[in-house]
């Protein structure tokens, strides 16, 4: 399986019980679609990912780094400390492709800058009843 998303913070190395190092990060990826009533609908979901192949790899893998991860996925269910029934799931890494560099706090905010103007031209160009389209 193959996914694109950005690291959502550096990547950590932790040492199992057995004395193994893993690569421990998390991706977010953005999809977005219309509904019915021809909204545009922007979702994230954010997935914990692990690399055991070579504890090197932290060096690079950065927060808002773009990255395309090529491995398996995994679902998990425990219980937390508070009683309560908790799942998830864990990309387990087999190939890392940087994509680019991290994006700067200024690309951020042009992003989310221009993600906004398109919404808005969006919204407009949908509550318009003109019926002068060229189609």
């Amino acid at each position: 399986m193959n996914i694109i998303g950005r690291l959502t913070k550096n990547a950590e190395v932790s040492t199992t019980a057995n004395g193994k190092e893993v690569v421990n990060f998390s991706i977010a990826v953005n999809d977005s679609y219309k509904n019915k009533e021809g909204e545009r609908i922007e979702q994230t979901a954010f997935i914990d990912c692990s690399y055991w192949l070579t504890p090197k790899a932290v060096a690079f893998l950065e927060k808002g780094l773009l990255v395309e991860l090529s491995g398996r996925i995994s679902a998990r269910a425990w219980i937390a400390s508070d009683g309560t029934a908790r799942a998830g799931i864990n990309f387990h890494t087999s190939t890392i492709k940087p994509l680019g560099r991290p994006a700067t706090r200024e690309q951020q905010q042009s992003a989310q800058a221009t993600t906004a103007v398109k919404k808005t031209k969006t919204t407009t160009a949908v509550a318009s009843d003109d019926d002068d389209l060229p189609f």
